[in-house]
Parts: structure tokens; sequence; C-alpha cells
């Protein structure tokens, strides 16, 4: 009896440690993906890749984005207002 635990064991400690290693493989690549992401986007603006810088970057895009969509609803003077806006963070995030 006491080898037949021992294999049932071994067993499921095989099934589980295939299953964290498929895990690890799947999410390790993905955050790989990740990382090189914002390195390249990062390195090619010029900015640092903080948190900080990241969500900045966002919130410039948001207010181009903002602009443009007011533009071609018929809104000039809140468009340039928001691509203004968009543009000054921008600027003041890219070297």
């Amino acid at each position: 009896m006491d080898g037949f635990f021992n294999w049932l064991g071994e067993a499921i400690g095989n099934v589980i440690r295939t299953v964290v290693n498929g895990l690890h493989a799947v999410f390790g690549n993905l955050w790989q993906a990740i990382d090189g992401f914002v390195d390249g986007l990062t390195g090619s603006l010029g900015i640092n890749d903080s948190i900080f810088s990241i969500v900045v970057l966002v919130i410039g895009v948001l207010l181009l984005l903002n602009g443009i969509r007011s533009l071609i609803r018929g809104g000039v003077v809140g468009g340039i207002v928001w691509l203004l806006l968009g543009l000054l963070i921008l600027s003041w995030l890219i070297r």
C-alpha cells in the first residue's frame, strides 16, 4: 500500500509541476512581450519607462483624440483647446 501512495503523490506532483511550468511559460512570455513593447515605445519617444511617464503619455494622447473628435463634430474652438492641451502635455513629456 505504501508504494501506491508514493506513486500517487509523485503523479500528482508531476501534474502540478506541469501546470505551473505551463503557466510560467505563458505569463513569462506575456510579461516579456509587454516589457519589450514598453521599452520600444519609451525608447522611440525618448521618455523614461516609469509608470508616471506612461500615464502622462496616455493622458496626452487622450487629449489629442478629444481634440480631433471635437474638430470632426464641428467644435473648432473646443477642438483647438483640446489639441493645444494635448500638445502641451506631450511636448513637456517627450524630449
